[in-house]
């Protein structure tokens, strides 16, 4: 019986030890997503803590329990804080060191006080509300991928309830005082789990990861990489089948003279002002709004829900802003203007590339009539604006 349960406990390892190995592959890969790195640690700590509890089976004493302990709660601390990162982004070691201290000061003391039964029932109990713990983070975070994170979750959750039942026998028999490591159903049951668990998780976390490489490849695919704003083909794939009413509007900007920039300061100058002006824009971009670059230095506003000469106050707050702006080209000032032209759809509704042509067209009226100026769609002349506190009421 002590040789099967060793085996297990060597499968169970051999598991840990695959998936980090897994990680460590699947982090090479793509080393923004620093949480799998955090989880390769801490599955070295796990693999080190089943070491020194295999060695607990087959020994007397306190110092291999002692061992186990603290090297399994450093790893399931570790877990925890990786999930912790994965939703957050934020570094993990002072949360799994905040985490691990605590773990030390509940269960440690049990130990070297030769309550060794004890002090599996607290580990077992940690571990659960751990591994639950890691569970509930990777659930708050589904909605990035939900098919890989709920196996994750479920994973992590039964793990995590194998421990529970592990705390639950030992109690009903009530030993404080065990000498080795116990071996019974619950515990050969919660080492099958772990087994399983580990080769979902690892097989899980390769699908998240492919999940989040495509995701980050429709971003870089619908993203201008200058600005961060939207580019023309997602612009098109958003509103390219839509109709725009009366309450929406196109704002097409062209910043002035930027040929002129270019020659004369460079294209690293001219990349400064195109992004000086990307981030004006989005200083007017609300939920119902939208900022993409065209192309060059044309840009687009989609702004809905709004009012008669709204979207034309937009556009001149845009133009204001960026006209004031002091921009260091080659260690002198530069100022820089930008031209504008609004188009607004109809009652009836009008498809958006019309709408866009319409903007275009007041744009190089704009152009003609000055440059540094808002036009609208001549449509568009003959309708009061409405005032601005009627808009906001």
């Amino acid at each position: 019986m002590m040789l099967d349960y060793q085996s297990l406990l060597l499968a169970l390892g051999v598991s840990a030890a695959c998936l980090m190995v897994t990680l460590l592959g699947t982090w090479f890969s793509r080393r923004t997503d620093s949480f799998l790195l955090t989880l390769v640690a801490s599955l070295c700590l796990v693999v080190a803590g089943i070491v020194a509890y295999s060695s607990y089976t087959t020994q007397s004493g306190m110092i291999p329990a002692v061992i186990a302990y603290t090297f399994l709660m450093a790893g399931f601390s570790t877990i925890y804080a990786a999930s912790v990162q994965f939703r957050t982004g934020e570094k993990p070691w002072y949360l799994a060191g905040g985490i691990f201290i605590v773990c030390l000061a509940l269960g440690l003391p049990l130990f070297l006080a030769g309550l060794d039964g004890l002090g599996l029932i607290m580990m077992n109990i940690l571990t659960a509300l751990l591994l639950i713990g890691t569970a509930g983070q990777y659930w708050t975070a589904r909605a990035e991928a939900p098919g890989p994170l709920g196996g994750m979750v479920l994973l992590y959750a039964v793990s995590g309830l194998s421990f529970a039942l592990c705390a639950s026998v030992l109690l009903a028999d009530s030993k404080m005082t065990l000498g080795r490591a116990p071996t019974n159903w619950a515990e050969n049951l919660n080492i099958g789990i772990c087994i399983a668990g580990m080769t979902g998780i690892g097989a899980l976390s390769l699908a998240l990861h492919q999940w989040r490489m495509a995701a980050l490849h429709r971003r870089e695919a619908m993203t201008d990489s200058l600005t961060g704003l939207l580019n023309r083909r997602a612009l098109f794939a958003q509103y390219g089948e839509r109709r725009f009413g009366a309450s929406t509007a196109v704002i097409v900007f062209d910043i002035d003279r930027f040929k002129t920039i270019n020659d004369e300061y460079g294209h690293s100058a001219g990349d400064e002002v195109l992004r000086l002006f990307a981030r004006d824009m989005l200083a007017e971009v609300t939920p119902a709004a939208c900022a993409a670059r065209l192309g060059g230095e044309e840009f687009a506003m989609i702004v809905s829900e709004i009012m008669p000469g709204r979207a034309e106050r937009i556009a001149n707050e845009v133009r204001k802003r960026f006209a004031a702006r002091d921009i260091l080209a080659d260690g002198t000032i530069l100022r820089c203007t930008v031209s504008a032209g609004v188009a607004v759809g109809l009652p009836e509704g009008q498809p958006f590339e019309t709408v866009l042509s319409l903007a275009d067209s007041a744009l190089y009226e704009a152009k003609r009539s000055g440059r540094d100026r808002v036009e609208l769609a001549s449509y568009l002349r003959s309708i009061p604006a409405v005032p601005e506190s009627r808009t906001s009421a």
